[in-house]
């Protein structure tokens, strides 16, 4: 099985980024607990804060992976691109957030690219990212996961 992972902009500055929306731990640390935990899973990782970026991941992995995790940051509102790329593909796409959107400004209510994918996860922390990994297999974890 093969998913992979895109995170938008600003979430290459987790850990660093308003630790108290988004917790103190690097996407970095979180990626190698959560292979470690999955070792039978390939989880492909990439990230951009450029739209366009974005889009071309969806199109190069969006035929051939099993799925795909997107957290498109500040574009998840505003992206009718997003919206559009992940509509053209095959590979089921869970949209992604740390945190709970809806307990946060009402802009961030609304999401342009929700209608188009598989399901939607938010407000978990970090375990948003391996809830859907979880949604795309019935594959238990190695072991207990724990961020290490």
């Amino acid at each position: 099985m093969k998913i992979q992972i895109i995170n938008g902009p600003n979430l290459n500055l987790l850990g660093k980024r308003e630790p108290d929306v988004y917790g103190n731990t690097s996407f970095d640390s979180y990626l190698l607990s959560l292979r470690k935990n999955y070792p039978n899973i390939a989880i492909e990782y990439f990230q951009s804060n450029i739209e366009g970026e974005l889009i071309d991941k969806i199109h190069e992995t969006g035929f051939t992976f099993d799925g795909i995790i997107l957290n498109a940051g500040a574009y998840t509102h505003t992206s009718i691109a997003l919206h559009d790329a992940i509509k053209a593909i095959t590979t089921p796409v869970i949209e992604v957030h740390i945190s709970n959107v809806h307990a946060r400004e009402a802009f961030r209510h609304e999401s342009k690219i929700s209608a188009v994918c598989k399901g939607i996860i938010a407000g978990f922390g970090m375990d948003s990212y391996r809830l859907a990994v979880e949604s795309f297999t019935p594959i238990s974890p190695k072991r207990d996961f724990a961020i290490a």
